[in-house]
């Protein structure tokens, strides 16, 4: 569906702390590598891509953690398009950890991306999302975003 997308990633030592958890600042890289692989699965891009070209920088960042992930642990990222607006999305996440019996929720997160066009002297300027952008990703649907 073009309002989620779903990626598994397994939690590298080199991500743990002195404690063995996985760091918290590494819920942030796995959100924004589940954005771009959602962005990539609907042949769009976060960096400079379409026409005209434009980025997604963010402008909000949230994580709530429940759960504390260890290393070798497999996380599900649930990307869901929580709000569609003509120039900004925002996207909620969901981590599941798999190897749990039975699988168990985590954390939770948002992040709010604006679209941007890049000036010559390398100011950015908020624009409208483009057209393909706009066919592309929808809102997901409230009770989706409620459920969990």
């Amino acid at each position: 569906m073009p309002y989620e997308f779903k990626t598994i990633r397994r939690v590298e030592f080199s991500e743990t702390d002195m404690a063995g958890l996985m760091h918290f600042s590494n819920y942030f890289r796995y959100m924004e590598s589940a954005e771009q692989r959602f962005f990539r699965s609907l042949g769009l891009s976060v960096f400079r891509g379409g026409d005209p070209p434009v980025s997604w920088p963010r402008v909000h960042a949230e994580c709530d953690y429940k759960i504390p992930l260890y290393f070798e642990d497999e996380v599900e990222i649930h990307l869901l398009v929580a709000e569609k607006k003509p120039k900004a999305l925002t996207f909620a996440f969901r981590f599941v950890k798999l190897n749990a019996a039975p699988p168990v929720q985590v954390a939770r997160g948002a992040l709010t991306v604006v679209c941007v066009t890049h000036e010559a002297d390398g100011r950015m300027t908020v624009c409208p999302m483009p057209k393909i952008a706009l066919d592309r990703i929808q809102a997901a649907p409230l009770e989706l975003l409620q459920s969990r």
